[in-house]
């Protein structure tokens, strides 16, 4: 098998509803797919897509579709599913994903409903957005919507001091929550540390990867990782990284950045390769009006990963 040719191809992928971020509001996400083409006529796929608020330089971007393109064509000659190929298991046909149901405020008892309906049991929230207090209220108010076994993902966005953060925990000890995503405005291993140890549940970092170094493995300030593979330019690296964190006891979940529908199916195969049994959140393909190539599908809060050989994307 030998490359023989390569080439770059442009996207602009209207939102349904316009995105706020750090960096301002924009209503469509643009990028580029990655296209390599072998002498023996396969085709491996990725997907560039910078998102400087989220940490995706365009060259981490660039590298990481050079890189899936190149893993999509290695899967395909081995005639294995990509998450099989990285894994050395058994293919993985699923994977569970959270819905994402936005602003706290914004999250009534029909929202809930609509969710639990298309079958999610895990419901994302962000909080950080009024006062802490005013936030537990209304958890307190949502849950009483919940059936057993259905839990709130909430994330906070760096919003709180560590005394909010400790406040809020303590206040929430008898919610239904699964994890708390990025507490702190200044967050560091020590502050991390002393609030996991409050928490009944897992603290989680996602834009605070920073802090992760040796020390981070050896005393785990926090017990998950939520991980965007584009942010270290390589699905290899972060799988390193996932499997040296669970060798360290802490969990890991992969999380979309707005990819396209090929970005966002390296995700899923990354996601099935090293914690098959987790819930993700990978459920964003529903964001855009348009998309480019075949989605996966969703139902029952469960992505369905192609079985062909490679990435299985097509355009």
């Amino acid at each position: 098998m030998k490359v023989v040719s390569a080439d770059w191809l442009p996207y602009c992928l209207p939102l349904k509803h316009p995105w706020q971020t750090s960096q301002g509001i924009f209503s469509a996400r643009r990028g580029q797919l990655f296209r390599l083409k072998t002498n023996d006529g396969r085709i491996g796929w990725g997907d560039c897509a910078p998102l400087p608020e989220f940490g995706i330089s365009e060259a981490k971007a660039s590298s990481f579709a050079e890189e899936v393109a190149y893993l999509d064509l290695a899967a395909q000659k081995a005639g294995l599913a990509l998450n099989s190929w990285l894994s050395g298991q058994s293919p993985v046909t699923n994977v569970a994903v959270n819905a994402n149901l936005g602003a706290i405020f914004s999250i009534d008892a029909k929202r809930i409903s609509v969710a639990l309906d298309h079958g999610f049991s895990m419901l994302k929230i962000k909080v950080g957005i009024g006062h802490w207090q005013d936030e537990i209220a209304h958890l307190q108010h949502l849950s009483r919507c919940l059936p057993p076994g259905a839990k709130f993902r909430l994330d906070a966005n760096a919003a709180w001091s560590e005394t909010e953060a400790a406040s809020f925990l303590l206040a929430s000890t008898t919610l239904p929550v699964e994890s708390l995503e990025e507490p702190l405005r200044q967050p560091d291993q020590t502050r991390l540390a002393r609030l996991q140890r409050l928490a009944h549940y897992p603290i989680a970092i996602d834009e605070s990867i920073h802090l992760i170094d040796d020390n981070f493995f050896h005393h785990p300030p926090v017990r998950r990782l939520m991980l965007k593979p584009a942010r270290f330019g390589s699905l290899l690296t972060t799988m390193v990284i996932a499997l040296r964190a669970q060798a360290s006891g802490i969990e890991c979940v992969v999380t979309s950045s707005l990819e396209s529908n090929c970005g966002l199916l390296a995700c899923a195969h990354l996601a099935a390769a090293i914690a098959p049994q987790a819930v993700h959140g990978l459920g964003t393909a529903d964001w855009f009006m348009e998309n480019v190539g075949e989605a996966m599908t969703l139902h029952a809060g469960q992505l369905a990963l192609p079985s062909t050989p490679g990435l299985g994307y097509s355009l």
